[in-house]
């Protein structure tokens, strides 16, 4: 796993990455919106990873919106009180708002790369992703369905878990992106417990939370109805979190999706971990009012993206509502100053060599 060095002040104004997302999509129009306000430059130092040319062209389009930014070569040179814009490309593309186009992915994941390598060598402490089509990106160079295996591969680590969260409510998701008909298969006990333990130390350490109770979603209808209608509770999950009960865990369930959330249960809890995507994520957007942020877990940056997708089909006509890409923003700084409160007070100030009796 690599250690990354922070080169700056986060509790004070952290290093932001903000990736483009697909060209034709709504992301730029997304970013320019929300950096144009000279408040959140109060946060954070942004870094737009783009083109100049990319940026004022969409920029044109959002007269209302007037975002300043520089060109930006250096890292150590950084100011705040500044928007840059980090050139990941120098060549001409045609930009093409609401159609789905191969330069669109193309340079899109060039971007994200991009990113990436600065957050390894420590230039970026948080990263910020506009969305991307999985239609014009997976390719042989970039094997994914999208961001999250990406960045695990990227960031060296075994394992990620995809965070959607929003008001008080946090929902992870055992599986991402596959299709329903292999769900069941991918659902493994060491699967299960590796994700229940990310969440576990994510909320600790990034949000937190001193005691995290967590629930757990069966896999099958009623949680299986005591092995009636699929075993998997009874044979695997339900054991597991006995163990990890024996453990000193606060882990519960599991639960009958439908009767957790229509009865509230998820208030009593911290977090909520669902077996599959739509498990978690159709409760999550339905519940939740204010915009919701989609949070990688696990990694060592904070990497925060908004709950939804490229908008094709309001992308360049000044439509797109900001609010949860604002917030994803929100929440990667919050995120990170979490992570820096966390790990001052669990430093040991001795060397193990001072501890030893003389």
């Amino acid at each position: 796993m690599l250690s990354l060095c922070p080169m700056s002040n986060i509790s004070s104004k952290p290093v932001i990455g903000i990736t483009c997302g697909d060209l034709n999509g709504i992301g730029i129009e997304l970013i320019i919106k929300t950096f144009s306000d000279q408040r959140m430059l109060d946060q954070c130092i942004p870094v737009i990873y783009a083109s100049s040319r990319t940026i004022n062209f969409y920029r044109k389009q959002l007269n209302e919106y007037p975002l300043n930014f520089q060109i930006l070569r250096d890292f150590q040179r950084l100011q705040s009180k500044h928007v840059y814009v980090y050139n990941c490309w120098e060549e001409e593309v045609n930009i093409t708002p609401g159609q789905l186009t191969e330069a669109g992915g193309q340079f899109a994941i060039r971007a994200l790369k991009t990113a990436v390598d600065h957050a390894r060598k420590g230039w970026i402490q948080g990263l910020v992703t506009a969305p991307i089509h999985k239609a014009n990106t997976h390719s042989a160079d970039f094997p994914y369905a999208g961001h999250t295996g990406f960045l695990r591969d990227a960031f060296e680590v075994p394992d990620v878990l995809m965070l959607m969260i929003a008001d008080d409510l946090k929902i992870g998701v055992v599986t991402e992106h596959i299709p329903i008909s292999e769900v069941a298969a991918a659902i493994k006990e060491e699967i299960i417990a590796s994700k229940i333990e990310l969440l576990r130390k994510s909320l600790i350490r990034d949000f937190a939370i001193e005691m995290p109770r967590i629930a757990v979603l069966g896999l099958n209808p009623h949680a299986g109805d005591d092995g009636h209608i699929g075993t998997e509770e009874k044979t695997m999950i339900a054991p597991l979190i006995q163990s990890l009960r024996q453990q000193g865990r606060m882990v519960f369930g599991p639960y009958s999706a439908d009767a957790f959330f229509a009865r509230a249960q998820y208030r009593h809890f911290h977090a909520v971990l669902a077996m599959y995507h739509d498990q978690g994520l159709i409760p999550f957007k339905s519940l939740t009012q204010e915009p919701g942020v989609n949070f990688t877990a696990g990694l060592p940056i904070v990497r925060t993206s908004p709950d939804h997708g490229t908008a094709f089909d309001i992308a360049g006509k000044n439509q797109a509502d900001p609010s949860s890409f604002r917030q994803a923003v929100f929440a990667c700084i919050d995120m990170l100053r979490n992570r820096v409160a966390y790990d001052e007070s669990t430093r040991n100030p001795l060397k193990k060599s001072e501890l030893q009796p003389e």
